[in-house]
């Protein structure tokens, strides 16, 4: 995987031109550049049965945003539920406005949304906690990382797992941007600003359109990018038991990963990737 391109879409040629500045959705573009719930909600259950023998059903889906995975999640079984905290209450009340026109009644009853911060809001334990999307590196300090940890293993049933994703690579130390066009837009990924001493990163989406027009700063993150022995030392120290890292292929006729994340004691070193934790309570 040669390049940073913070996206879990894979690439593929734009089939409609349609789209402008004007008449998109922040969220809706991030939701379609960014996610991929289908392929996550797959990865947690093969994972989950490799390590526990059954299938999950209860999620918790902490920063979680317009809450796509959640809804994912209550649509694939009708044993699943799920609820999903996050601070922002007005992308959760966009979250709320789509998934209320996706999810049919007896979905919607298994999914539960609510504002607030994650580190303090508690709930049902559930078989699996997720914080994907990198969400946790707002937290820059150890001990803030830590403290989330802590309390995500409280809101964790015996037995569960906690799932999170990162990313890095000698190109996210970089401060340049990567681009890959998708339906209609073109989704850039831009390291602003790298600082080797703190760790700290600033990174920026913007979207662009076939007609010229641009969203700039669509969305802004100021993070301390984290390394993976880094985040599963916290993890330990948090109590969690046991981690596994789940590690991208690659696509070597295209130069880029293949979606397929299988369990990995060694990575590569390469100039992105985007791999997956799965910490054992």
């Amino acid at each position: 995987m040669p390049s940073l391109q913070l996206s879990k879409k894979r690439p593929r040629k734009p089939i409609s031109p349609w789209r402008t500045a004007a008449t998109s959705d922040r969220h809706e573009l991030y939701e379609h550049s960014v996610q991929s719930p289908v392929d996550e909600s797959a990865l947690i259950d093969r994972v989950f049965r490799s390590l526990r023998h059954r299938t999950p059903t209860s999620l918790r889906e902490d920063f979680c945003g317009t809450h796509l995975l959640s809804a994912t999640w209550v649509k694939q079984r009708a044993t699943n539920w799920a609820c999903g905290f996050d601070r922002d209450p007005k992308v959760l009340a966009w979250g709320r406005s789509r998934r209320s026109t996706e999810l049919n009644p007896s979905q919607l009853k298994r999914l539960h949304i609510e504002c607030g911060d994650a580190r303090s809001q508690n709930w049902t334990p559930v078989d699996v906690v997720a914080a994907f999307n990198f969400s946790y590196y707002l937290f820059k300090e150890r001990a803030e990382l830590i403290r989330y940890f802590k309390h995500a293993r409280t809101q964790i049933k015996s037995g569960g797992i906690m799932f999170l994703d990162c990313y890095g690579g000698y190109d996210s130390f970089s401060e340049q941007t990567d681009e890959r066009d998708l339906d209609g837009f073109t989704y850039h990924w831009e390291t602003e600003h790298y600082d080797p001493i703190s760790g700290d990163v600033l990174n920026h989406i913007h979207f662009t359109f076939p007609d010229g027009s641009r969203l700039r700063k669509a969305f802004t993150y100021d993070w301390r990018l984290w390394c993976i022995p880094e985040i599963r030392e916290c993890l330990a120290e948090a109590g969690f038991r046991k981690t596994h890292v789940y590690w991208e292929g690659t696509n070597h006729a295209a130069g880029d990963g293949n979606g397929i994340f299988k369990k990995a004691t060694v990575g590569e070193a390469c100039g992105g990737w985007i791999a997956y934790i799965a910490a054992e309570k």
